[in-house]
């Protein structure tokens, strides 16, 4: 039998309104704050609906990364030169197949200002540059590479400018408080400055229209009681992606299935459902982000080979890259092949994740020996070796173009680290909307009163992925939704 618990709730039905504002926004992470401060600021009451017992969401919980570009102050004071141009001609083939032109050119043409916006609202960032390779900074650094642009095949295509923008924050414990809280802690503040109220352990339930098909309120529960919310001019869906609901994960990104979700649980993908009840179309529902739980430091200095012992990917690219060709193209199959000189210096490094470091499964004084151990055919790390060992001797890599810093032959005893199945991943498409944050019908048209942002939405990211561009996308568009959502 049909669930029928989604369907729009018609506001006919609805003979008292538990609480009511101007626009009401589901969901208090990275969009939500965002839509809830400029809605405020464009004069409207604000409400926001939380469903977990105070602000953050998975933004709180993340590294803190914001993808921006085209030359911020940031940018410019550590002497990297970039133009939105050049920003947009990157993403353009680092995003993936079906990239939505429109929106990409938008975000980075906004991506300055946006900037700005963050900064003038307290987020703070400090003017330092940390060039290693890694997940992110370890120590308060502002800004890094957070998507393969200095690295083969981007570094031919766009002129490499690092545009991982990371709020400063000391004492980080990286997955539990990051750069991501320092970003959310400001803007929430400036949220309650303006006078935003907040419903926390507030689940929302159903989308309440009215007789013309617009959305005016939301029906939740709270505690298990039912109330319902009145949104006088637009509600807003920030309620993240669809990676903890099983049953979507099946129908649409099937790639992720039992694999754990890079997200919190609260990412059941509600808004979306809700979104498709009142008929609201969907773009790129199989994009996904992957993980790759791997040290950045000791895949530099090694190579990266596949189930059959053959290297696939430049091994000091974005480790995001490196976690979606894993999983998508080489069946989750991955070792990581060192030698000594490379493994004492990759730990002897400094890394923000240190404990990746585990120690290899195999160990050999000869590529044959260790081959042999791994249970490969014979001659297929052989001759992998033998090809890298060959260019590399000449500071080259012709085959995939690591950088030549990172290039040096393999001597001596080698080890081997099994790294299969060392990914993780979370979902990238939703609602599709426009560049002012409308949630689009399947017709395609707007769907009166009714906004979305962050990872309920299908942003700039619809297949590739940069560390950023979730919070990036979340709170440019956030903003957008809430002056729109105002303006209603």
């Amino acid at each position: 039998m049909a669930d029928t618990s989604l369907r729009p709730l018609p506001a006919a039905e609805v003979t008292d309104w538990t609480h009511a504002a101007d626009v009401v926004v589901a969901g208090y992470g990275i969009a939500g704050v965002c839509a809830a401060i400029e809605a405020a600021r464009a004069g409207a009451s604000v409400l926001i609906l939380e469903r977990t017992g105070g602000w953050g969401g998975a933004a709180a919980m993340a590294g803190g990364f914001i993808y921006l570009g085209g030359g911020t102050p940031l940018q410019q004071a550590l002497g990297f030169e970039d133009t939105p141009e050049n920003m947009e001609k990157f993403l353009l083939a680092a995003i993936g197949a079906g990239a939505d032109k429109e929106k990409i050119a938008d975000y980075c043409r906004g991506s300055v200002e946006h900037y700005s916006w963050l900064v003038a609202n307290g987020v703070p960032f400090r003017e330092a540059f940390w060039g290693e390779p890694g997940w992110e900074p370890p120590h308060d650094e502002g800004l890094m590479y957070s998507g393969g642009e200095n690295a083969a095949p981007f570094n031919a295509i766009a002129k490499p400018a690092p545009r991982g923008h990371v709020p400063q924050m000391a004492d980080k414990r990286i997955g539990q408080r990051s750069g991501g809280y320092m970003l959310m802690k400001p803007l929430a503040e400036t949220a309650e400055s303006l006078g935003v109220r907040a419903e926390f352990d507030t689940r929302i339930r159903r989308l309440v229209v009215d007789e013309d098909g617009r959305v005016v309120g939301l029906r939740a529960t709270r505690f298990g009681e039912e109330i319902t919310v009145r949104a006088e001019r637009g509600v807003v869906l920030a309620t993240g992606s669809f990676a903890y609901q099983e049953k979507m994960i099946e129908g649409y990104a099937p790639r992720l299935i039992g694999r754990p979700a890079a997200a919190i649980e609260e990412h059941d993908g509600i808004g979306i459902r809700l979104a498709q009840a009142l008929g609201a179309d969907l773009a790129h529902m199989d994009a996904t982000e992957v993980a790759f739980f791997a040290d950045p430091q000791m895949l530099a200095r090694g190579i990266l080979v596949n189930g059959r012992g053959q290297r696939y990917v430049p091994e000091d690219t974005y480790g995001g890259r490196i976690g979606q060709l894993t999983l998508m193209q080489q069946d989750n199959q991955a070792y990581l092949i060192l030698d000594e000189q490379s493994y004492e210096q990759a730990l002897a490094t400094v890394s923000a994740t240190p404990f990746f470091r585990q120690p290899p499964k195999w160990a050999a004084e000869t590529v044959a020996e260790l081959e042999a151990d791994m249970g490969l055919p014979t001659l297929a790390l052989q001759s992998t070796v033998e090809c890298y060992n060959r260019h590399a001797a000449e500071g080259s890599d012709p085959l995939l173009g690591k950088k030549p810093e990172w290039v040096r032959p393999l001597r001596g005893s080698l080890a081997a680290f099994d790294l299969r199945g060392f990914t993780a991943g979370f979902t990238l498409g939703g609602l599709r909307t426009d560049l002012d944050s409308r949630v689009l019908h399947v017709a395609g048209d707007p769907i009166p009163g009714l906004f979305a942002a962050g990872r309920c939405t299908s942003g700039i990211a619809t297949g590739g992925y940069v560390s950023g561009a979730s919070l990036g996308d979340g709170s440019f568009y956030g903003r957008r939704a809430g002056i729109a959502a105002a303006k209603s």
